[in-house]
């Protein structure tokens, strides 16, 4: 019998991007993988792009007919395909909760109010906007992920999993651009996940952020 060929990965990226996160979780899958580059207003809004992701952004990630698009969702694939490398906890326990927490909190509240107040739309804040707003104040969001990784190696137990390469990556550039404060509870749970050989040899393979990022 004639054993199946698994279908390549194909990584749609740009290193000025989220998918410096996405490189990273390959690294640490250990995955073999294709990377296409795409150039912001040229190859990432060509029809061709915009076929596998009508968005125009990356990452973006094929493996075969499936087309996986936003970071978070990328992650949980990947940690869910490569199984043997223990990058989700196992369901239903409260370490899988935690996971799933901090993945869609990165993802969803961390996100919009990181960038709600870079841009200057949070000037003029009223009440009933905090109301709405599923990330409250951006204040609210700061105690929220402090709390989270005050104290912890890792944000699920005691191993090393997605949440915590999507934690890391996200503190670390905020921290990095000025968009996130620096805390010492920050600092502390970011730079040692930040010294991980597959995060290194991710940064190898992207190459340094420009200072002016």
């Amino acid at each position: 019998m004639t054993q199946a060929i698994a279908p390549k990965l194909r990584f749609y990226s740009n290193p000025m991007s989220r998918a410096r996160m996405v490189r990273w979780m390959l690294e640490e899958c250990g995955a073999e993988y294709e990377t296409v580059e795409l150039e912001y207003g040229q190859t990432m809004k060509s029809p061709q792009y915009l076929a596998i992701n009508p968005m125009g952004k990356v990452p973006a990630l094929q493996h075969g007919d499936a087309v996986i698009t936003e970071t978070g969702a990328i992650l949980a694939y990947l940690a869910e395909l490569f199984p043997a490398k223990h990058l989700a906890p196992p369901q239903g326990s409260p370490e899988r909760a935690a996971y799933l927490r901090w993945l869609f909190f990165v993802a969803g509240p961390a996100e919009a109010a990181t960038t709600a107040q870079t841009e200057g739309w949070l000037a003029n804040q009223t009440d009933r906007q905090a109301m709405t707003a599923g990330f409250g104040r951006f204040d609210d969001m700061v105690r929220t992920l402090r709390h989270a990784v005050a104290g912890k190696r890792y944000v699920c137990g005691e191993h090393f999993s997605a949440a915590d390469l999507y934690l890391a990556s996200y503190i670390g550039w905020g921290m990095m651009e000025g968009s996130l404060p620096a805390l010492a509870e920050f600092k502390a749970y970011t730079q040692p996940l930040l010294q991980r050989a597959a995060y290194l040899r991710a940064e190898e393979l992207d190459g340094p952020v420009p200072a002016a990022a």
